[in-house]
């Protein structure tokens, strides 16, 4: 390792070093805890009894080697600190951890798993001009493993009923096997997976990490996770994960104070605990910003990540994510030398931003003050979409230009266009339910939203369940509800998305001109009175027209004018029957006379034509 890179925050791989590793039957321990008194290492190759570490290089790093260690073996260290304290760690660099309420890290041979997915590796990309269709879940509660519960008596216990999936989860190979055929039906081609690196409450969501080199052993142990992508990476499905740079969890056999000294965190609390009642990283500190973008090359590297998806990054623009205390520059000087390392490694993998600030530039390279993320999510894309489903037609009218003004500041950053987890928990409603008005009204508005947002230039990503209409608010202790696909306005929804998703991935027009401005074209915005919208999405050789109601009424005699077209060919409308709609499906043709075509659309409605 360079220990100057290490010190500065250049350092890439500092989990090649520090850390358990097994060389010629000898294992190798080694941390870097400058302000500790003594270390000791204790495991299960040696009965959980000390065997001194000693200082080396220059007094903060820490080593011994212990023969006879395996793979497999349990191991802590444990820290006296300056004052006589004494604690048992885990290892911050270590790369398996036991599942909670355990806390010991496991040594793991990293070589152990042969990857065979180099054909994807070759040819994979951002996606910048390709289609990117995102699939957002929950390892522990996408689907579970069956089990008994208790017998109900009456209706009232059958609602009351809920299993509580600890301890049910799928393995990750078991979940492979499930997920990626269904992402293949679906149409998705990435799934995006929550925060995998071990963490010690299930209800944090792995939010709040113990361990940043270490998989979760809730579904299984590093090669397992390995085999995942694996199989994912064979049917040309990319595979990303949550990052979590911001903080980490409190727990006293984790970072926090590590070696009896704020190693990691701020030594205020001011500054040093985040609105989540975790420790913020301090960025400032070279060691703290080569841990973590140690972590990130680590996932990439060793697992074969497609990419990272980056947590809470208005937390590290912005003193505690509030701009009126001012920029974090060391955070930010941070994350530039990370994104534009991890990309120098890595040229095809994705970084995208979770980031509701304003700060400009943040899919910017780094050589001209940006950030250099490839996506940001458009976070107020999300907000004005949502908040106007959610007011009623009439409402819709005064509320018109929330659907247009995302496209006034669209171009300043490569977008995504997020509807994740955050918009289906904490009493927010689920998508579905957003939509305004009653149970039968909800649907087709939902289909027509999710039509609109297929159509609007970015990228897409959608969470679990939300592809078949799920009602109740996700909960991590239990599993989608599955059931209710039997029920035909579900099914019918569930197909509407299937079909929504092939069209999207099959057409250039959606998404090979996403960031240039001959991609999109309004061809009317005006009508607020009537609640319609038009406009053209132009790719490869391909016009396509999308064009939406969202009044309550039926708009006849809608004349448009399509420059340069002959007719409109009906590609796919929401209110088809088979939907759930009123209308036959049939393949309609519009004539367009003298640069004009008249449409009635139903309410509630959206359609896609192909402009020929």
């Amino acid at each position: 390792m360079d220990y100057y890179g290490f010190y500065t925050g250049t350092e890439f791989q500092a989990y090649n070093y520090l850390g358990a590793h097994i060389e010629a039957g000898e294992g190798i321990f080694r941390t870097f805890a400058p302000g500790a008194k003594h270390i000791a290492v204790i495991g299960d190759f040696n009965q959980w009894n000390d065997v001194p570490m000693n200082r080396v290089y220059d007094g903060n790093f820490w080593e011994c080697r212990i023969p006879g260690v395996k793979p497999g073996m349990k191991y802590k260290y444990r820290i006296y600190d300056q004052n006589g304290g004494c604690l048992d760690r885990c290892d911050p660099y270590g790369r398996y951890m036991e599942l909670r309420p355990h806390n010991a890290s496991i040594l793991w041979d990293p070589e152990s798993f042969r990857f065979t997915d180099s054909k994807w590796m070759k040819k994979r990309t951002d996606q910048k001009d390709k289609p990117l269709n995102i699939y957002e879940i929950h390892a522990g509660s996408w689907r579970c493993r069956p089990q008994k519960t208790k017998k109900a008596q009456n209706q009232e216990d059958r609602d009351a009923v809920t299993a509580d999936i600890s301890g049910q989860w799928y393995t990750y190979k078991e979940l492979a096997k499930l997920l990626v055929p269904y992402l293949k039906e679906n149409y998705y081609n990435y799934v995006e997976l929550m925060p995998l690196a071990e963490h010690p409450s299930d209800q944090s969501w792995g939010y709040q990490i113990s361990s940043f080199f270490s998989p979760t052993s809730r579904y299984g142990n590093p090669d397992d996770l390995k085999w995942f992508i694996n199989q994912c990476h064979q049917e040309n499905i990319g595979v990303l994960m949550d990052f979590v740079p911001v903080h980490f969890a409190l727990d006293d056999y984790a970072l926090w104070r590590y070696d009896g000294t704020a190693l990691y965190e701020y030594p205020s609390n001011d500054v040093g605990r985040s609105e989540w009642g975790s420790c913020n990283f301090m960025h400032s500190r070279g060691e703290v910003r080569s841990f973590l973008q140690s972590s990130a090359h680590y996932w990439l590297e060793e697992f074969h990540f497609d990419g990272l998806r980056m947590d809470a990054i208005s937390n590290l623009i912005y003193w505690q994510g509030n701009p009126a205390r001012g920029e974090n520059k060391s955070a930010v000087q941070f994350l530039q030398n990370m994104n534009q390392g991890l990309k120098k490694k890595f040229p095809s993998i994705i970084l995208a931003a979770e980031d509701s600030t304003a700060r400009p530039d943040i899919t910017a390279p780094v050589v001209v003050g940006g950030l250099g993320f490839d996506y940001k999510w458009d976070m107020g894309w999300m907000n004005d979409t949502l908040s106007y489903f959610q007011s009623s037609p009439q409402q819709r009218v005064e509320r018109y230009h929330r659907l247009t003004f995302s496209m006034q500041y669209y171009y300043q950053e490569n977008y995504l266009l997020p509807l994740s987890h955050d918009e289906n928990v904490h009493g927010k409603a689920t998508i579905l339910q957003k939509m305004n008005g009653d149970y039968e009204t909800k649907f087709p508005q939902a289909r027509a939203f999710y039509l609109y947002m297929y159509a609007h230039p970015g990228k897409k990503l959608n969470f679990m369940g939300n592809e078949f209409g799920q009602l109740r608010e996700w909960d991590e202790k239990r599993e989608q509800d599955w059931d209710i696909i039997r029920y035909p306005v579900h099914d019918a929804f569930w197909r509407f998305m299937k079909d929504l998703n092939q069209i999207y991935k099959e057409n250039p027009a959606f998404w090979e001109k996403d960031y240039v401005r001959e991609g999109f074209q309004w061809l009317d915005c005006h009508q607020e009175a009537r609640c319609i919208y038009a406009f053209e999405r132009r790719g490869g050789s391909q016009r396509i027209l999308a064009i939406f109601n969202f009044s309550d009424r039926v708009q006849e005699h809608y004349l448009l004018t399509v420059p340069d077209a002959r007719k409109l060919k009906t590609l796919l409308s929401s209110n088809t029957d088979i939907y759930g709609g009123t209308e036959a499906l049939q393949i309609q043709e519009i004539p367009v006379v003298k640069g004009q075509a008249e449409f009635s659309l139903p309410p509630f409605s959206g359609a896609y034509y192909l402009i020929g």
